[in-house]
């Protein structure tokens, strides 16, 4: 818990506002997830927007945890799509109209096929889009192309959010607002800048801007997230060692490209 109040406050920093944190919430209990949720708006101070991960692979537990979650001060929920079950197309969008019906704060969204085994389409997140309170989507589906084909099939100024650390910059250029960053956990000033010279259209310095960061976004991916990121960030001194069973350690043999990455960077000194 202590660790993860220094990261929150090192996010609240001006210049992260157009950064989003990515969270764990498979190995909490709902008791952890209570308490690291009302730690982040506590260090928030209003300052940054707080969104809180609420999915699961059951409806119902998701209805359940969003309705909790949305007595406490945030400003969103990103609600995953339901791994291992393997919905078709019409049972995601009953899922996630089921979780917005019940839902008090804004519904954000999110579909990584590679972790769920479920890929939500470009038309369902446009059916989903035209709900009340569905406000926008994680979209880890790497590129630009998905990002045209989702605010092809959704209203205007619904918000979508890149999911891909690597192909963030050509997701903003293509229309995307912003992006859900794992490397912003550990180079949240370098991403924040990356970020903000994209949504201003100034491709040529954005790129400038993410050429230091290329080998981190992909280091950081080495092993399955959150391994990489968390043995970064304990390399940099800000959390401690250690991470929750069935995710062990980040492999000895992957550490020298994670330090290779963190030194171009310039994450050390």
């Amino acid at each position: 818990m202590e660790g993860a109040d220094r990261l929150a406050h090192r996010k609240r920093h001006p210049r992260s506002r157009r950064r989003r944190h990515n969270g764990r919430i498979a190995t909490l209990s709902e008791s952890e997830l209570r308490e690291l949720t009302e730690r982040a708006c506590a260090a928030a101070c209003g300052r940054i927007a707080i969104i809180a991960g609420a999915g699961s692979s059951s409806t119902a537990v998701t209805v359940a945890r969003v309705q909790w979650l949305s007595g406490l001060p945030i400003d969103a929920l990103l609600v995953v799509t339901p791994a291992y079950n393997r919905p078709t197309q019409e049972g995601l969008y009953r899922h996630f109209a089921a979780i917005a019906e019940a839902a008090d704060k804004p519904l954000i969204l999110y579909n990584v096929p590679s972790r769920t085994a479920v890929d939500m389409l470009p038309e369902t997140t446009g059916r989903l889009a035209k709900l009340p309170g569905v406000i926008g989507i994680k979209e880890a589906v790497p590129g630009a192309e998905r990002v045209r084909q989702i605010l092809a099939s959704s209203p205007a100024g619904f918000v979508v959010l890149s999911g891909d650390d690597a192909t963030a910059l050509e997701a903003i250029l293509a229309g995307a607002r912003g992006v859900v960053s794992v490397t912003a956990n550990v180079a949240p000033g370098a991403m924040a800048k990356m970020v903000a010279a994209a949504l201003a259209g100034d491709g040529p310095r954005a790129a400038q801007l993410d050429a230091p960061l290329r080998k981190l976004h992909q280091a950081l991916f080495l092993e399955a997230n959150p391994i990489p990121v968390k043995w970064a960030l304990a390399e940099l001194g800000r959390i401690g060692r250690g991470i929750r069973l069935p995710l062990t350690e980040l492999s000895e043999a992957y550490r020298p490209q994670v330090r290779a990455a963190l030194q171009e960077a310039g994450l050390f000194g």
